[in-house]
């Protein structure tokens, strides 16, 4: 399933597209595996339960050596060579998978982030797939900041739901005040259905408002690292953590864990 030159393009632009119908084959297995996951979660598993008492959102990470839907999507969607498409790079390798879920009524947002500086990899090559497995209205839908990727070459502080800074040290910039400045921002929000997917880049700037609806938000991300990813020593401090990794700080980016899915 190829990428048009002209979405790679908007890609590398903006940090974000929308691809429609991309994963309409998956929804049903992928479902499954999560009802399979929130039967079962993970020691990673990071829920949000909000103090007033409203519906919690539940996450879990790196699931998909243990959920048997969520291996087959990994090693047989299209997503590896989309990937590689968006990235314009000779090879695709997964990183992981994030199962999110917000139930009706949650008043859980997800405030403002972008995602490499949790991570313990690094590299111009990176996109994350937000897959809903429910029709998203606009109003509840991710928003990414076009363009924001290209933002700060030190990456923006990354901090817990509560505020707190998930590391004391590095050098990073903080983050501007982005709702006050949001008539003046490029936000990229799409009305989505499942099989849809939201692409974008693990530097973009991204966040989700409180879910309104009166149904469940369920959402299968899965990120993916091209030609240049390196290896970036966090530890047990990144999230997710992987702190048995022995690689150097700069490696290239080459575990079992992180399979080569598509070479071109």
């Amino acid at each position: 399933m190829p990428i048009a030159a002209e979405t790679a393009e908007t890609f590398a632009a903006e940090g974000v597209v929308v691809l429609r119908g991309v994963f309409r084959d998956w929804i049903a297995p992928l479902a499954a595996g999560v009802a399979a996951l929130r039967a079962a979660p993970s020691p990673l598993e990071r829920s949000v339960r909000p103090a007033d008492g409203s519906a919690p959102f539940f996450q879990d990470f790196c699931n998909w050596r243990r959920i048997e839907p969520f291996r087959e999507f990994v090693l047989h969607s299209p997503a590896a060579a989309l990937a590689a498409g968006l990235m314009r790079s000779q090879r695709a390798r997964f990183f992981h998978d994030h199962v999110l879920v917000k139930e009706p009524g949650s008043s859980v947002v997800t405030p403002w982030h972008q995602d490499q500086p949790y991570y313990c990899v690094d590299g111009a090559q990176s996109v994350s797939f937000w897959t809903p497995l429910d029709p998203v209205p606009v109003a509840i839908s991710l928003e990414c900041i076009a363009g924001s990727h290209r933002w700060s070459e030190r990456g923006y502080r990354p901090r817990r739901f509560d505020g707190t800074p998930l590391f004391a040290e590095g050098d990073f910039a903080e983050l501007p005040d982005l709702e006050a400045l949001r008539a003046e921002l490029p936000v990229r929000r799409f009305a989505l259905e499942p099989g849809d997917a939201v692409a974008f880049h693990f530097r973009t700037l991204h966040g989700a408002p409180a879910n309104v609806s009166a149904s469940a938000r369920r959402v299968f991300s899965h990120r993916w690292v091209g030609d240049d990813a390196r290896f970036v020593a966090r530890g047990a401090r990144g999230s997710p953590p992987f702190p048995h990794l022995a690689l150097a700080d700069g490696a290239p980016f080459d575990a079992p864990e992180f399979p080569v899915v598509y070479r071109a």
